[in-house]
């Protein structure tokens, strides 16, 4: 018979990724651990939460930013047009306060256990997209462009130097 070594809750070691970072992090709870990290436009909160009952470790990357009721459908929009492109995670809006979040949820069934390697692709994944398309969320709530036009103009890579 073979001994399986004692379930490690998943949290552990993101706690101990985030401070070998130097990240403020914050254990809340046994099923909780939060932090913030620095962005290119924006400081960003990030959440772990692990879910025993469903065996999943769900992420979440908050912007710092609240869409204005007007604007919200168009931002819905937009966020459905960058979902359509994404391989990994979504961005949902919530209406009840114009917040964006970006998730992603790692199924973890059967007592498998989360290694650091997907733990640093989850903050990464979710910290790059953040910033990738901050710029077209921006561009959506205070210029007052539409989605397609907001992400055509945000994604313009430049080439070469000035």
């Amino acid at each position: 018979m073979t001994a399986f070594a004692p379930y490690l809750n998943p949290l552990d070691r993101v706690e101990r990724l985030a401070e070998s970072h130097h990240w403020n992090v914050d254990r809340t709870n046994d099923h909780e651990v939060v932090m913030l990290v620095g962005g290119g436009w924006a400081d960003l909160n990030l959440s772990f939460t692990w879910r025993d009952d469903l065996e999943s470790l769900h992420f979440a990357c908050i912007l710092d930013l609240k869409v204005p009721e007007k604007r919200r459908d168009e931002v819905a929009r937009l966020l459905a047009i960058i979902n359509g492109q994404m391989m990994q995670g979504h961005f949902d809006l919530w209406t009840n306060d114009g917040s964006i979040v970006y998730r992603y949820t790692l199924l973890l069934a059967g007592g498998a256990q989360a290694n650091d390697a997907q733990c640093e692709g989850i903050i990464s994944i979710g910290v790059e997209s953040a910033q990738r398309y901050y710029p077209a969320i921006q561009f959506v709530i205070w210029a007052g462009h539409s989605a397609e036009d907001a992400l055509e103009n945000a994604m313009l890579e430049t080439q070469g130097e000035a």
